[in-house]
């Protein structure tokens, strides 16, 4: 307990004095439960003191930050962006790090073990690099594909964001960094962000666009929420207390902070009776007009106590007092390693005629070729943006897994010279993609420029083409019925080369699942008209309701490029075996996984719940799944638990989750449009 006031000397630059204060200063006292250290300090603040805790001080260095007070003992605060790695903060210049594949690629993982670990690696960045917060993860769900941010989410689907959101979360906590997860709520597009007004029903907020949210509290334990630009129903999120006080607090028992998303703060009294703990970008509604609202008697200095007390529990909780972070050199080599296990296990074998791939180490001629074959895509734009250690550039990549192969590059910028090369070559390999970033919106789905021309000469001039996306989020593939195999390799981070050269060449059998679907056109999406997305005169109108994602098109009765839930392995898989019953106010499903093909490989099997008729529910739900790893011929007996939750709507008359009563039909498969064990279930 002694070295606790010796470690703020050393971070805070305090004289050698500052130990005899603690006598004085109680909270220093870790023996002490976090809550009560918390009101011990802001009891011995000034209302100065007090007013400068509640919001950022950008300088000339710092952009995210806190300043301390070394009178009190209270060490800097240092907040960084996420959530695919420690993006910028408040360094100048900013600090490398290592850039890990998109969050959208680890959602295809379906795989929480493996997101705890990516978000372990995160937050002990984040540490490593002398801050408090990673903020991160963005679980906003995918509404509209064309969402500028659509590669920094984890899909369409609440059930699987909530999952692996959550596990997300864990890992980041593990090592004293606070995970703030955004952006509460509905932060569904970039155009018009700060000021949309989303119009959106009661049963489709709790149904679509809060549960994940829950679980990020109930199950991640989040120490901070991010609240985000958009109003919704006419209020600003960050003054919004259904939000922030009744939802956030007194229904799912938040104990941590809400800090504003970058200026989307809107008053001083709104936002503090509301909730919002911390103001970011400054002070523009937390500094100056805040002492005058307290003078002024609009806002008590009570309510600025409890303003401050959740983030001095969240810090006191997290040991950031007794032992604040401090600059530590990153494990590079080992970071290295598991940057290119996660893209591995996040690629989507999406298509695999022939069984093209995995592609044979005899190969002796390849022709890589595409505008994303020249460089590693290490992520999106925008404040996730990694400055990576390292990187691995698709061309070395490919020459060091096959260093007895000719590879000859070209990028693709004249499709006829491309295909060309392609013709004099044993295979080619097309890399296609996208360039998201925040603060935009793609105008289509398609793939900019000639890329679509491009493999549609490379594929006429070779039959052995394999095409790589490079995409943040699902893209139109005009060409992919004439193409023998595409791979979703998403935006893979830092180790792009590697990663992508083991899962061609089959060092790694993909077992990857999409988490958003892929439509055929741009028409084919759930928000496709101007009235939903972007919005007319300010307001966008959520009028499709549940119908989001694989809910649409089933509901819709349309037929997708590549269904949610979709990827294919070097193996094959059957399922068999489904015993349905019921267990108190849940069920359980049990069914038989076997591995039919060649080699060893991963399945995750996929519950899907459709309701009855008269619920008024898309026509299947994912409620479960299960990753089961199994060698040729293998077998194993996979159960999935459904809770009373599962099989309830929300009540817009009673405001609170209901249980359904009638016929329900469990739908096991790999994929929401394959479901071969069906089942009947009454509740």
């Amino acid at each position: 307990m002694r070295n606790g006031p010796l470690v703020l000397v050393a971070v805070l630059g305090l004289s050698l004095a500052a130990p005899a204060v603690a006598g004085a200063a109680p909270w220093l006292d870790a023996r002490q439960s976090p809550d009560r250290r918390a009101a011990e300090l802001v009891a011995a603040m000034t209302l100065d003191e007090k007013i400068s805790q509640l919001h950022l001080q950008p300088d000339a260095e710092h952009q995210r930050f806190v300043p301390p007070i070394p009178r009190l003992g209270v060490p800097g605060f240092r907040i960084a962006n996420g959530p695919a790695g420690m993006g910028p903060a408040d360094d100048k210049p900013q600090k490398p790090a290592t850039a890990l594949p998109a969050t959208m690629a680890l959602a295809s993982t379906f795989d929480t073990d493996v997101a705890r670990k990516y978000g372990r690696l995160v937050g002990a960045e984040t540490r490593a690099l002398a801050h408090n917060v990673s903020e991160g993860p963005d679980i906003n769900i995918a509404r509209v594909p064309r969402n500028g941010r659509t590669f920094e989410g984890m899909g369409e689907d609440p059930f699987l964001v909530g999952a692996l959101g959550a596990a997300d979360i864990r890992g980041i906590q593990e090592n004293g960094t606070i995970a703030e997860v955004k952006h509460y709520a509905a932060n569904n597009q970039e155009t018009q962000r700060q000021s949309i007004d989303e119009h959106i029903d009661e049963r489709t907020l709790n149904e679509l666009y809060l549960p994940h949210f829950e679980q990020a509290v109930t199950e991640g334990h989040a120490g901070s929420v991010m609240c985000a630009y958009p109003k919704i129903n006419g209020v600003f999120t960050c003054e919004n207390p259904a939000l922030l006080q009744d939802k956030l607090r007194d229904d799912w028992g938040f104990e941590g902070f809400v800090q504003s998303d970058w200026g989307a703060a809107h008053s001083t009294v709104g936002s503090a009776n509301a909730g919002m703990n911390l103001e970011m970008i400054d002070g523009t509604w937390y500094g100056e007009k805040m002492k005058q609202a307290v003078l002024a008697g609009q806002v008590s200095e009570q309510r600025v106590d409890e303003l401050l007390l959740p983030r001095f529990r969240t810090m006191f909780a997290f040991g950031q007092f007794d032992h604040p972070p401090v600059l530590t050199p990153l494990p590079t080599a080992r970071h290295d390693a598991a940057a290119k296990d996660f893209a591995e296990r996040g690629m989507v074998l999406l298509r695999n005629e022939h069984a093209q791939l995995p592609l044979s180490s005899a190969v002796r001629s390849i022709a890589l070729i595409g505008p994303f074959a020249t460089k590693a895509k290490t992520g999106g734009g925008g404040s996730s943006a990694v400055i990576p250690t390292s990187t691995v550039d698709p061309l070395p990549g490919l020459r060091a897994r096959v260093p007895g192969a000719a590879v000859t590059l070209d990028d693709g910028s004249d499709p006829a010279r491309a295909a060309a090369l392609a013709a004099g070559a044993e295979v080619a390999v097309v890399m296609v993609g996208d360039n998201e970033t925040e603060g935009k919106d793609r105008p289509s789905l398609a793939l900019e420029g000639n890329q679509d021309a491009l493999v549609a000469a490379v594929a006429a001039a070779n039959p052995h083409t394999v095409v790589v996306v490079k995409s943040g989020g699902p893209v139109l593939m005009p060409w992919a019925a004439s193409v023998p195999s595409i791979l979703q390799a998403w935006y893979p981070g830092q180790q792009d080369g590697a990663a992508v050269a083991g899962v061609l060449f089959g060092d790694v059998n993909p077992s990857a699942k999409l988490p958003i679907t892929f439509p055929a056109a741009d028409a084919d999406t759930p928000a496709n008209t101007a009235a939903q997305f972007p919005g007319v005169n300010g307001v966008a109108e959520y009028s499709e309701g549940l119908q989001v994602g694989y809910r649409w098109f089933d509901a819709q009765g349309r037929a997708p490029l590549f269904p949610f839930g979709h990827g294919l392995s070097y193996t094959t898989f059957a399922f068999s075996g489904l015993s349905v019953r019921t267990t108190g106010d849940g069920a359980t499903a049990t069914f038989t996984v076997r591995n039919t093909g060649h080699r060893a490989g991963a399945e995750v099997a996929q519950l899907y719940l459709g309701f009855p008729s008269a619920a008024g529910e898309p026509p299947r739900q994912l409620k479960g799944f299960s990753r089961v790893s199994l060698a040729p011929g293998q077998s194993q007996r996979v159960t999935i638990r459904l809770a009373a939750r599962d099989f309830s709507v929300w009540d817009t008359g009673r405001h609170a989750w209901t249980p359904v009563k009638g016929g329900f039909t469990v739908q096991v498969g790999d994929s929401s449009r394959s479901l071969p064990l069906q089942a009947p279930l009454k509740r």
